[in-house]
């Protein structure tokens, strides 16, 4: 399972009592405003609007991982709180976005942000809601593309199975196998590109890519490359087939 941060780090214990309370301030004053209008009937703009992530950097006071942390804890909580009858699908995602904006922000190495916004908030029944959540992970995704490509990995099979659109799929996929470069990244997240072009039935293009990893000499895995290879000549087969195939 994914760690959110490393051994080094101290446990969320050993952070200062003070910066607890002057998170929970912070979130406090943020939702103030809202109390009114929560006391008239709840609604999806139950969840307040994110502080701007200046003001969250001024209030880590050297404590940027733990306070990322507990403000991821907070807006995972939110829904389940007692005074709150709005759950997180029926969120706003707007703000929804913003909040995981300005945490990321806060604590760029954490991978907590990344990781709700892929396994719990893009898994939306509503496309809108989905794809304004897609769109943040692949706009963070560039910003650290060797720590981040799980989140963009996930992104990718949520537009291909959950709505349907290959294209965007593909344009994760490919951003993945262009920018994700670390050798410890696996061969199956660096070549989805290719089997998202075999269902879109780009048998060619997914022939040249598939190339053109071959070629690059990236893969040294002899297990892999043999795979990769009777990948490849599966599709040259394919091809092949559709050209002798007669016209009707």
């Amino acid at each position: 399972m994914t760690r959110f941060w490393s051994s080094r780090e101290r446990p969320l214990s050993a952070v200062p009592g003070w910066i607890a309370w002057l998170l929970a301030l912070a979130l406090a004053t943020q939702a103030g405003s809202q109390l009114a209008q929560r006391a008239r009937a709840p609604s999806a703009a139950d969840l307040p609007n994110a502080p701007p992530a200046l003001a969250l950097r001024l209030a880590e006071l050297g404590e940027p991982a733990a306070l990322a942390r507990l403000a991821m804890i907070w807006l995972q909580a939110f829904d389940s709180s007692g005074d709150n009858a709005v759950p997180y699908r029926q969120l706003d995602y707007t703000r929804l976005v913003a909040w995981l904006r300005a945490i990321l922000t806060t604590d760029p190495r954490s991978e907590y942000p990344l990781f709700a916004a892929s396994r719990i908030y893009a898994e939306h029944a509503d496309p809108v809601k989905a794809r304004l959540m897609l769109d943040f992970i692949a706009a963070e995704f560039a910003a650290d593309p060797n720590r981040r490509w799980p989140a963009m990995a996930h992104a990718a099979l949520l537009a291909k199975h959950r709505l349907k659109d290959l294209p965007l799929a593909r344009r994760y996929a490919a951003a993945i196998q262009q920018l994700a470069t670390d050798d410890s990244i696996p061969l199956w997240a660096k070549q989805m590109e290719v089997f998202i072009l075999e269902d879109m039935n780009e048998l060619e293009a997914a022939k040249v890519m598939l190339g053109g990893l071959l070629a690059a000499g990236r893969i040294r895995d002899p297990e892999e490359q043999r795979f990769l290879q009777g990948r490849l000549q599966e599709l040259e087969l394919r091809l092949k087939a559709g050209q002798q195939a007669p016209n009707r």
